[in-house]
């Protein structure tokens, strides 16, 4: 998924506030939309990097036990890898589309915005600090059941 650019131009020392004016405003949506698209790129580069030098060239036939035993952990060790940065990769693109529609940084559950600090640490944050806590605490509620 390809996001259409935009001729916003985010300052180099810009460092979004939450109580910088507009939440959300087009300098701070296109911060975030490069933070994310950076994010991406770093992913697949990797994950590009891994295919080519990993498991192209993982020999798990290896003649000693330990050896074997080794490298098949290795190799099971990076295909999660993989799958976790997969899913992050999806997320990712949820938020580019979330920008795109003008709903980025809204708590998906009470539509509250989402403090600038919790999305530049997590920029794929859905839910608002304290959405994420209620939703943990049912989790851990039903698991315990």
């Amino acid at each position: 998924m390809a996001s259409t650019p935009n001729s916003t131009i985010v300052p180099p020392d810009y460092d979004p506030k939450q109580d910088e004016g507009d939440f959300m405003n087009p300098v701070m949506l296109e911060y975030f939309r490069q933070k994310l698209l950076r994010w991406r790129e770093e992913l697949l580069k990797e994950s590009s990097e891994t295919i080519q030098n990993t498991l192209q060239g993982t020999e798990l036939q290896k003649p000693d036990l330990a050896d074997r035993a080794s490298a098949e952990t290795d190799h099971a060790l990076e295909l999660r890898t993989r799958d976790r940065e997969r899913k992050l990769i999806t997320k990712i693109n949820e938020a580019l589309l979330r920008i795109d529609q003008g709903e980025y940084g809204y708590c998906e559950e009470t539509g509250e915005p989402i403090t600038v600090g919790r999305l530049d640490a997590r920029p794929i944050a859905t839910l608002s600090i304290e959405a994420q806590e209620r939703h943990e605490r049912m989790e851990k509620t039903h698991r315990e059941d």
